[in-house]
């Protein structure tokens, strides 16, 4: 029986599992309800009066590092082999926060800016949690991750999904880090890709990355994840869209901040 869903049996024989699950879901929406009014201090929003600062490079190691390491040590502690199905999915969460935390920050342009350490600390906790829920669903729980699994339509359309926002995501990535010359300061407008919709190509890419991993894995931890994502980056892509409009007269009218079309 699929046990990824807190049930009766499963809050009597790990009610830490639980507990965190909640408090991993009660965390993005307070985040989206404070985002909502506060933009969050770092990037071009930094700004005084949130702590001491760190250099953002670094800032971005430590704080998503806790993410693939938690998730690969839980998947070694599993008491069994994992199926297909799950070893797939655990690579895909590898993939991208191998890149996120071991790559991206030392291609970052501006990696020398301040970050609040405030912020650092709140994203490290959530990685920690984050990883180590995941993991603990894919290899622990999982039971419906079997061979049957691999044919289901909601791990094939999730694994197309997710494909789909992990490309939208790095080929944004790529279009932000090239804006500018090396040596070259300021902002510019991006063009490209899913930039021709959106101002947060990036961040839509990354959310629906993991809408599609919570439908092919069908686990809890993983749809609360796919939330707690929108939560989050959802109110800085209609920050970055609001900034656009006002520093750019010439900016493309027809973009919205993060669904096309629609908002």
């Amino acid at each position: 029986m699929n046990q990824t869903f807190p049930s009766p049996a499963l809050w009597a024989s790990d009610p830490v599992y639980c507990w965190s699950l909640i408090g991993l879901l009660v965390s993005g929406a307070l985040a989206a309800g404070l985002l909502t009014f506060i933009t969050a201090p770092y990037g071009r929003y930094h700004r005084e009066g949130w702590g001491p600062s760190v250099p953002a490079r670094w800032a971005w190691v430590v704080m998503e590092a806790p993410s693939p390491i938690g998730f690969a040590a839980v998947w070694w502690a599993a008491p069994q082999s994992a199926s297909l199905a799950a070893t797939v999915l655990g690579a895909l969460y590898l993939l991208h926060y191998g890149e996120r935390a071991f790559i991206y920050p030392f291609l970052m342009r501006g990696g020398d800016k301040p970050k609040p350490l405030f912020t650092a600390v709140l994203a490290f906790v959530f990685h920690v949690l984050n990883g180590a829920l995941n993991a603990y669903a894919l290899f622990w729980l999982a039971d419906h991750l079997d061979g049957a699994w691999l044919t289901d339509p909601r791990f094939v359309i999730g694994l197309l999904v997710f494909a789909f926002g992990y490309l939208v995501n790095r080929h944004a990535d790529h279009v932000l880090r090239n804006l500018r010359a090396p040596g070259e300061t300021g902002y510019r407008i991006p063009y490209g890709g899913a930039f021709r919709w959106v101002s947060g190509a990036n961040y839509a890419g990354e959310i629906v990355e993991w809408i599609g991993f919570a439908i092919a894995s069908w686990s809890a931890p993983a749809a609360v994840f796919a939330v707690f994502t929108l939560s989050n980056v959802g109110p800085r892509a209609v920050s970055h869209h609001r900034w656009y409009r006002e520093q750019f007269p010439d900016y493309p009218p027809e973009r919205r901040a993060l669904i096309p079309f629609v908002l």
